[in-house]
């Protein structure tokens, strides 16, 4: 029984995955160090959009409850001016901005101030997607690279071991299990950088698609509404 717990102690300390790490070839090594900093990499922008769409949500729940409340605009756009923490927020000033440029001054608004107005914040928009989207291609890259990155590293394990079999000439598991085990390690870190960073992807870029619908609604209903201002003749 001793002997059996001895056995068992030596085959866990062999193929654990530290002894594994430190007991492959370079170039798999190498492979293993790199899918790691990716996974690490994946979850940090993971945890980031987590937060930063937690927040977006959030901020622009509120903002869509003072913009309908029925209060003047311009009241919303004074508060908002000076901190401007959301990017329907931004859009919304931008439009704003643009619009005031436009003041009637003999009693009428020139024709194309509604459409200056919505080119503002439709281009403001597109710069607030571009920032809520960064680094998402970086997720997508780790998740369809890094199953072949683990593949290219247990492919290398494997022609090793097969060369230390032909040196040696024994074939006993013995021998082959250990480099086989490193070799299929590396494919187990790929795919653990590749899952996560995948399922991130999907959620996130749902998330923003999302979003984006969110803030083109509230500026196709603002523009209509700085239409009928205009039609009016004041703001």
């Amino acid at each position: 029984m001793e002997e059996e717990v001895i056995a068992q102690n030596a085959i866990g300390t062999e193929f654990g995955a530290v002894a594994m790490f430190m007991q492959a070839d370079p170039v798999v090594k190498g492979v293993m160090i790199m899918l790691a900093l990716a996974s690490i990499w994946s979850w940090a922008i993971i945890i980031d959009k987590s937060l930063t769409f937690g927040k977006l949500r959030g901020r622009a729940k509120r903002f869509e409850e003072q913009f309908y409340s029925g209060r003047p605009l311009d009241d919303l756009y004074r508060r908002l001016k000076d901190r401007m923490d959301h990017p329907m927020a931004r859009v919304f000033v931008a439009g704003m901005d643009e619009f005031a440029k436009a003041a009637p001054t003999h009693g009428g608004f020139a024709p194309s101030a509604v459409q200056r107005a919505e080119r503002r914040m439709m281009a403001e928009a597109t710069r607030e997607v571009e920032k809520a989207s960064s680094q998402l291609s970086v997720l997508a890259t780790v998740g369809s690279v890094a199953p072949f990155v683990g593949l290219f590293g247990t492919v290398w394990g494997i022609m090793n071991s097969f060369q230390g079999i032909a040196q040696t000439g024994d074939a006993s598991l013995a021998v082959v299990a250990p480099g086989i085990a490193e070799a299929l390690f590396a494919t187990a870190i790929g795919l653990v950088a590749a899952i996560p960073a995948v399922v991130g992807y999907n959620r996130y870029t749902a998330a923003l698609n999302s979003y984006v619908a969110r803030v083109e609604g509230f500026t196709g209903e603002f523009t209509a509404i700085l239409s009928r201002q205009a039609d009016s003749g004041g703001r």
